[in-house]
């Protein structure tokens, strides 16, 4: 790029464009442009959907995050158009450009906004993690929660093992199932413990995910807002069929899932008394006897006794 000059050193030509409010104009539509598509258009589509509390909330807050990105981006991409088509190499333009050093408008302007955005959200974050029926956003709370929804919680016990997820229902007589069905518009309050390695449960659609890690009780709680299948994964690499851990809970009706737990609590009450107390975490010594219940009542899983149906080597 040619400079003009004045005798002494490169300076701007006077009266030459205002690249600046250029870049500027082409930007301000693109942005706002994105940001109502985003927000608009793509936000009631973006995962993990609006299934349950803590999904609404954790789609909420990427639509925020995602509005708050989308002008940086807009402007990056726009400067970096702009200057390879304005300021690219001319043939037969060998002059450098004007030798500047510094700009202390632009350089205040965009530490102030920088500043300003991440100040914000880390703001807006603490409050969704803290504000009352957002809390937590599905996560695990480690076993003491610091807040708690209001209203009576069904309490389902996550229990994972290589590679299955199996669920307790305490209320219900402490019966085990490899069933995860949840009644609409109850809160849930998940008790997720391992048996053998550390794992992950993530409830995908439900926007909840709490590590399974042995001898503890992770705490997390949702409630169900919309019925419909569930997809359950482990989230955490856990040997060697971890890609095969997954499997599908159901969100129904209350009357539904009443009907199906007392069906089901009388249906193993056999098992279930020969299952260990229920307690938030288990012992390593009592896996054998609850492995034995578990494959008395058809229910495959823990300590090596699960293996699908594609292994080479089975039992």
């Amino acid at each position: 790029m040619a400079a003009a000059t004045t005798g002494e050193g490169f300076q701007p030509q006077a009266g030459g464009p205002n690249h600046g409010l250029r870049i500027f104009l082409i930007w301000l539509p693109i942005a706002v442009a994105a940001d109502l598509l985003l927000y608009i258009v793509y936000g009631p589509h973006m995962p993990p959907g609006r299934m349950s509390t803590s999904a609404a909330s954790q789609q909420f807050d990427i639509k925020i995050m995602s509005v708050l990105a989308a002008p940086v981006m807009a402007f990056v991409l726009v400067y970096a158009g702009y200057a390879l088509i304005v300021w690219r190499h001319r043939s037969g333009d060998n002059e450098d450009g004007p030798p500047i050093h510094g700009h202390a408008r632009i350089q205040a302007t965009w530490i102030t906004i920088s500043a300003v955005i991440v100040l914000f959200l880390a703001g807006f974050g603490t409050y969704e993690l803290a504000s009352p029926g957002f809390a937590g956003a599905g996560a695990g709370e480690g076993p003491s929660a610091i807040w708690r929804p209001t209203g009576t919680e069904l309490q389902v016990q996550v229990i994972a093992q290589q590679w299955r997820f199996t669920y307790r229902y305490p209320q219900f007589g402490g019966f085990e199932t490899t069933a995860l069905v949840l009644p609409l518009g109850k809160p849930v309050q998940f008790n997720v413990t391992s048996l053998d390695v550390i794992h992950s449960f993530w409830a995908y659609q439900l926007g909840v995910k709490a590590d399974a890690n042995p001898g503890v009780n992770n705490i997390a709680f949702t409630t169900p807002t919309q019925t419909g299948l569930v997809t359950v994964r482990c989230a955490e690499l856990c040997g060697l069929w971890h890609g095969a851990m997954f499997d599908y809970g159901r969100v129904v009706s209350v009357a539904r899932f009443v009907a199906w737990a007392t069906t089901t609590e009388r249906r193993l009450a056999s098992v279930t008394a020969i299952l260990p107390p229920y307690a938030t975490s288990y012992d390593p010594t009592v896996i054998p006897q609850l492995n034995k219940a578990l494959i008395k009542g058809g229910i495959t899983g823990a300590n090596g006794f699960y293996y699908p149906p594609n292994d080479p080597a089975q039992p």
